[in-house]
């Protein structure tokens, strides 16, 4: 008699029944990707013809994706479709998990429930001396992510860009028509002197000084021709003749345009062309911008900004603004966090400001199978698995990342549950070969 082959199927089937209660035990861990046993059957060799009974030749990882569920906490993450999270362990090492439960520690990281680090590409903040400077994301190497958790400074306007229509049907020659303010010459040059100014139309918009305080700009267009406006320009109701320009219009109702001697176009009247005009508005550059200077106030710097008119027309119809943008604001306190489905990172500011604080880079395998499991949710490669691809979520073979939401365990209860019974039913099957052989060797002895 041999006891090998059943006493083979009990060592089995328990490893099976591990497996098993691992998966039930996780039915509720999210990103918990559940595993089966592969069984192989075991001979002496080449020319045996009865086997030795079997073994578990392999635990075979199910990677398939759990379901989505809404948390609509922002720092929740799932991964829709493929890659792996890319995180760092306490002592360094690389790990990489399908669980989005992340969150913010002392120190600004985000960090799973476990304390590992969440790695992506870092930023380059923008130069507070620079006004065309951006923040921007650095992609190098992934590294722990880290979110700054100051005040944003505030922005001085560096530009304003407004889209207007001025109407082409108003006659210039009747007076009647024209509006009236009483505006002051700016400080620097008559304090306390007013003059009139007389428009056709006048639109307000603000912008922002060094500090970050609010001032406000009016610019007033008068019909001087059949297609020709004068603008004035006042900044909290202080008025600077030099800010003055013009716009012309072609019979299209299309700004007029002219060619500088270095073969550079400019609208005619906002930016002559000569290289003489202001410096921050060279006009032999072509820009088509106008240059507009006022006064410091309250400590901050000259408010110096450039007002861009392209797309401005002239057509019969209400004098109207349709577009208008500035790259300016005041300071404020951060007040929470946006991540994209690009697992870009958002501060967002109270000032209404969203600015990058990194971006979360996922993992791919050529075997995700090959993965070994180092438990607190997540793995390590392995010579099997292959080396890691990095990418950015939405692009090329990675899936988009969703936040508000997580990934549920991809353990199928139900199916857990059959699979346990037929592992106990197979066990007790076993267990009664190694009684049926017990009870024979009995005979044979009695006899």
């Amino acid at each position: 008699m041999s006891f090998s082959q059943a006493l083979s199927g009990l060592n089995a089937q328990s490893e099976n029944l591990k497996i098993l209660g691992n998966n039930i035990a996780n039915s509720q861990t999210v990103g918990f990707k559940s595993s089966g046993a592969i069984f192989s059957d075991v001979f002496a060799g080449a020319n045996s013809q009865v086997g030795l009974g079997v073994n578990v030749a392999d635990v075979r990882q199910d990677f398939t994706a759990g379901d989505l569920e809404s948390t609509g906490r922002t720092l929740d993450l799932a991964i829709a479709g493929e890659g792996f999270y890319r995180i760092q362990e306490p002592n360094g090492q690389i790990g990489f998990s399908r669980n989005g439960q992340f969150s913010q520690n002392a120190n600004g990281f985000l960090v799973t429930a476990s304390g590992q680090q969440l790695t992506g590409y870092g930023i380059e903040e923008a130069d507070p001396a620079n006004p065309e400077s951006e923040t921007r994301i650095i992609a190098n190497n992934p590294g722990p992510i880290q979110i700054p958790t100051g005040d944003i400074p505030a922005k001085q306007t560096a530009e304003v860009s407004a889209v207007y229509n001025l109407d082409a049907s108003i006659d210039h020659t009747n007076n009647d028509l024209l509006q009236s303010v009483d505006v002051f010459n700016t400080i620097a040059r008559e304090p306390g002197a007013t003059e009139e100014i007389s428009y056709h139309f006048a639109n307000s918009y603000t912008v922002f000084d060094s500090l970050g305080n609010a001032r406000n700009v009016s610019s007033y267009y008068t019909k001087v021709g059949d297609n020709d406006w004068d603008v004035r320009v006042a900044v909290d109701g202080y008025y600077d003749d030099e800010n003055n320009f013009s716009l012309s219009f072609n019979a299209n109702g299309l700004l007029t345009k002219d060619t500088n001697a270095n073969g550079q176009e400019f609208i005619v009247g906002v930016d002559d062309g000569d290289a003489n005009t202001k410096p921050d508005n060279p006009g032999g550059n072509g820009d088509d911008k106008a240059a507009i200077t006022f006064p410091s106030e309250n400590g901050a710097d000259v408010l110096n900004f450039n007002f861009v008119l392209a797309g401005t027309t002239q057509f019969s119809g209400n004098s109207v603004q349709s577009a208008l943008s500035q790259d300016g604001f005041a300071s404020g306190a951060l007040a929470g966090l946006s991540i994209d489905e690009n697992g870009v990172i958002y501060r967002n500011y109270t000032n209404e400001q969203s600015i990058p604080a990194g971006q979360i880079v996922l993992a791919n395998f050529a075997n995700t199978e090959g993965l070994q499991p180092i438990g607190n949710n997540a793995w390590r490669q392995t010579a099997t698995s292959g080396e890691p691809v990095i990418g950015i979520a939405g692009t090329g073979m990675f899936g988009t990342i969703e936040s508000g939401v997580l990934e549920n365990s991809n353990v199928d209860l139900a199916k857990q549950l059959v699979d346990t019974i037929v592992a106990q039913r197979a066990y007790q099957a076993n267990s009664t070969s190694i009684s049926t052989q017990d009870e024979l060797l009995q005979t044979i002895i009695n006899l």
